[in-house]
């Protein structure tokens, strides 16, 4: 089993990182938190050019999945970007659909996400809560309760969230009914497989971006005419936040590579999930520690990254459900 990506997955990332550095995503995030969706459905259309979406399509609807492996990369940088919008939904929503079976179902909405063509939502009440994430801008909302997968109508309004990048929206309670029985909640077990590895791969990359922030900060920051990054407890801070992103990388690496190998790999994603949250976390609480002052400010572009870190350790399983479930017989 390879834990390190290879030259083409690496080249992949190089490419998506310097197209989300060029595309601006602050500022794109802080629209998409004020309301206004155009920067970031622009966005979104760029990395469906990119493949990103398409990662999570088979083949036979214009897709070139599912490949968890590239997938995992993808989100690493989209998280190190704090790219906004219900990415990780879509992509479970896609694994859902596929997994599903339903053609009819699969023919409308595969091609449409794989292309970029469709924002899409997915709510799952017994992981998610009754809200959706960004349920009222996506062009369908999908939610798995039980047995039955239905398409919802409108969302409600939108919430106050820890992230208000993040927007929570309760989708309706109607809606058409797509599928019932067994097969659904077997798909939807899948696609909640498929969302925490994607969320894992968000952390890591999240956290990693807040090492880098800080990293650059102490190095410019001064006290008593010396870089406070030159001070030993700040560099023990530090290290211990890489050693614990570090410790991570592999674990989310070895879940998509299980999740591809297998097509279910429940206790390797829970691990991953619970390591890279954990991760995400420390690393934002090093960040703010150390930016002092100024890192609780609104203005500062920490803020977009800082404030994901616990949402994201909490969405699609949180800690104490991750680790419940590596140590389930």
């Amino acid at each position: 089993m390879r834990f390190l990506p290879d030259a083409e997955q690496r080249e992949f990332a190089r490419a998506l990182d310097a197209l989300l550095t060029a595309a601006g995503t602050p500022r794109t995030a802080r629209a998409w938190a004020a309301g206004d969706p155009a920067p970031g459905r622009a966005l979104w259309c760029r990395l469906a050019d990119a493949g990103v979406f398409a990662l999570a399509v088979p083949e036979e609807h214009e897709g070139l999945g599912p490949l968890p492996v590239e997938l995992a990369v993808a989100f690493t940088e989209l998280g190190r970007h704090a790219v906004p919008g219900p990415l990780v939904e879509t992509v479970a929503a896609a694994a859902l659909l596929d997994r599903l079976g339903d053609k009819a179902a699969s023919a409308a909405w595969l091609p449409r996400v794989a292309a970029g063509r469709a924002v899409v939502s997915l709510g799952v009440p017994a992981l998610t809560g009754p809200y959706a994430l960004d349920a009222d801008t996506a062009d369908a909302v999908f939610v798995a309760e039980d047995d039955t997968l239905r398409l919802a109508g409108a969302a409600g309004p939108v919430q106050p969230s820890a992230d208000p990048v993040r927007r929570l929206a309760r989708p309706s309670a109607g809606g058409t009914v797509l599928a019932r029985g067994p097969e659904v909640a077997a798909a939807t077990a899948y696609a909640a497989e498929v969302a925490a590895l994607a969320t894992a791969a968000q952390s890591l990359g999240l956290g990693r971006a807040l090492l880098d922030r800080t990293v650059a900060y102490v190095r410019q920051r001064t006290q008593f005419g010396v870089p406070v990054g030159s001070f030993q407890a700040v560099k023990h801070r530090l290290a211990d936040t890489l050693l614990v992103l570090e410790f991570a990388q592999p674990l989310v690496h070895a879940a998509a590579l299980a999740l591809a190998a297998r097509g279910t790999a429940p206790r390797e994603v829970a691990a991953a999930k619970v390591t890279a949250g954990e991760a995400a976390h420390t690393a934002a609480r090093t960040a703010l520690q150390l930016h002092g002052a100024v890192g609780y400010t609104e203005e500062l572009d920490l803020s977009l990254w800082i404030r994901k870190a616990r949402p994201l350790r909490d969405a699609w399983g949180t800690p104490a459900s991750c680790r419940a479930r590596v140590l389930a017989p």
